[in-house]
């Protein structure tokens, strides 16, 4: 694999891409998380999607070896999967290439599994609108969209059963600012104070193949 597309994007933008030997070495230092399908990650400068990539293949693995009898199980444990991976990154070229990638990793592990079957347009609609919504381009230094003009913002979607997806939309800015809540008596798990970020925007429950009629955050 090449860690780098030119000299002068390196020079540039310091952009070298980390082998795959050593992503997965890192992975396998919190495998379980890995593993976990609702487990969230952030990969503050994704590039074309390495790291993204790798977990999402592991997550998959484990949504084969659980749900891949199960047509709709399948479906919706690969969307929660997905829905799970988020990155920033600020050259518009690598997000559009590790939009694609993270689809297509989807896309083939479901073909292989439900080869020639009707009505898989809607789920892969909604894969991509979720990756779309997750893997956004931004400087993650400053919050905010390359050219500085709006903060990035993130959609959160949360399984609450029945197939239906609860999506909340949040600025980068207040899932990072500790925001103390009201009631003095709650404390984290190591006794700091606990906060609650407030979405800026919230969608009604939508079943899982119907995402994609929800607007872009």
């Amino acid at each position: 694999m090449n860690q780098i597309k030119s000299r002068e994007r390196v020079a540039k933008h310091g952009e070298v891409f980390t082998n795959p030997r050593e992503v997965n070495a890192m992975l396998d230092l919190v495998k379980p998380e890995t593993e976990r399908l609702d487990s969230r990650f952030l990969e503050p400068a994704c590039g074309n999607g390495n790291f993204l990539a790798a977990i999402l293949e592991r997550k998959l693995a484990v949504v084969e070896r659980r749900y891949g009898r199960a047509r709709t199980d399948y479906e919706l444990y690969a969307l929660i999967s997905v829905s799970s991976l988020y990155g920033i990154e600020l050259l518009p070229d690598n997000v559009a290439e590790c939009r694609e990638r993270l689809y297509d990793i989807v896309r083939e592990h479901y073909a292989r599994l439900f080869p020639n079957v009707d009505g898989v347009e809607m789920f892969l609609r909604s894969v991509r609108h979720v990756i779309d919504l997750n893997i956004l381009c931004g400087d993650a230094l400053t919050l905010c969209s390359p050219d500085g003009s709006r903060p990035i913002a993130f959609a959160e979607w949360s399984c609450i059963g029945e197939g239906k997806i609860k999506r909340r939309d949040f600025t980068l800015d207040m899932l990072l600012r500790n925001q103390p809540i009201e009631e003095p008596n709650l404390f984290s798990d190591l006794g700091d104070e606990a906060f609650i970020p407030t979405p800026f925007r919230e969608f009604p429950p939508t079943h899982y193949l119907k995402l994609y009629e929800q607007h872009s955050v």
